[in-house]
């Protein structure tokens, strides 16, 4: 069993919408203050936990805490709720499915209805504009004293633990990247740690990495890593010929391209080294598509680096990922930080 399982599995049973984090925030706060020096809050709504504040090496950890979600785009007359995506949504992945609408007035439960196969079915070529939420509503009027436009949804998928192994549910991307965050902060708490460490829940990245941004323009920080999920490719039907070898149970995955600092890398594969601990990589050439991008570009400049968990069947209801490879993050992200010095040079030219 994870260590402080239970608190990940509060994270993710609590919506998170992007825009919509605040509920989930508060979590993540009350659990991580037992153990920060300090919460820092902004107005983006990050939530961030700090220690050793007053030294001036500075590395910013960054898991998003919002997920996908569905929005309300129209009410039909007969009290059928129409939608759009908040991130991108696998409109197949979404038939059938129960959800709870985030209503202004209260939380509904609703099901994704569907054509029986015996009346025609759905088409192989449909979008998330050809389904609808049904409520159990006889009219436009009963569903607006709840819901309005612009209300979010999300799937009603409760996490599930697998084989004692891997565990499967909605927004795993990118709860477990907060939940990391927090717990190499809690890890690093009963450490000598010789820079200042900040842990951040952000928002938005899911939409906009707007949350990232805030943070890393708040903080200004030395370095920084986005911790967050990447695509697992040992299931069936991937290409990896394509889409590269990344698999559950074989390790973190650090990210290898033009965005991300050489020198983080090799201290970070240094410390899996020393570890004994096998780790796997993944190609971001142009960008991340992750806070690492928005992170890097703050300032004057941060270096960032991208250390991600290997996640099968991403944006989808049903996101899986292995028990070991999370406390493997954990851990080499508390040792890697707890060997920093203040003393590091990040330029690439520098020796």
């Amino acid at each position: 069993m994870l260590e402080n399982q239970d608190f990940l599995l509060e994270l993710l049973n609590t919506p998170s919408p992007s825009s919509m984090e605040v509920e989930i925030q508060k979590k993540w706060i009350n659990y991580v203050k037992d153990f920060a020096d300090e919460i820092i809050t902004d107005h983006a709504g990050n939530a961030i936990g700090v220690l050793n504040k007053d030294a001036q090496f500075k590395i910013l950890l960054a898991g998003h805490i919002d997920e996908i979600a569905l929005v309300v785009n129209r009410i039909d007359e007969d009290g059928f709720i129409y939608f759009d995506e908040v991130g991108r949504v696998n409109p197949k992945a979404a038939i059938g499915m129960r959800v709870r609408i985030q209503g202004y007035g209260k939380e509904l439960i609703g099901v994704i209805g569907v054509n029986a196969q015996h009346l025609g079915g759905i088409k192989g070529d449909f979008e998330l504009s050809d389904l609808f939420i049904d409520v159990g509503a006889k009219s436009k009027a009963e569903v607006e004293q709840y819901v309005q436009i612009g209300d979010l949804i999300v799937y009603d998928r409760k996490p599930e633990i697998l084989m004692d192994r891997y565990i499967a549910g909605r927004g795993l991307d990118n709860r477990t990247g907060a939940f990391i965050v927090a717990e190499v902060l809690r890890k690093l708490a009963n450490r000598d740690v010789k820079v200042g460490v900040y842990a951040a829940s952000t928002v938005n990245e899911e939409t906009n990495m707007g949350g990232a941004y805030f943070a890393a323009s708040g903080i200004e920080p030395t370095m920084a890593i986005a911790c967050d999920v990447t695509f697992a490719t040992d299931h069936p039907n991937v290409d990896r010929n394509k889409y590269g070898a990344v698999k559950l149970e074989g390790g973190p995955v650090i990210a290898k391209g033009a965005p991300i600092n050489r020198k983080i890398n090799q201290w970070l594969e240094n410390t899996a080294e020393k570890l004994d601990m096998a780790i796997q990589y993944e190609l971001t050439p142009r960008y991340t598509g992750t806070d690492a991008d928005r992170m890097r570009l703050t300032g004057k400049g941060v270096p960032v680096a991208l250390v991600s968990l290997p996640l099968r069947y991403m944006h989808s209801p049903v996101e899986t990922v292995s028990i070991k490879d999370i406390e493997q993050e954990i851990e080499l992200l508390v040792e890697f930080i707890a060997g920093l010095t203040g003393e590091e040079n990040l330029n690439p030219l520098e020796d």
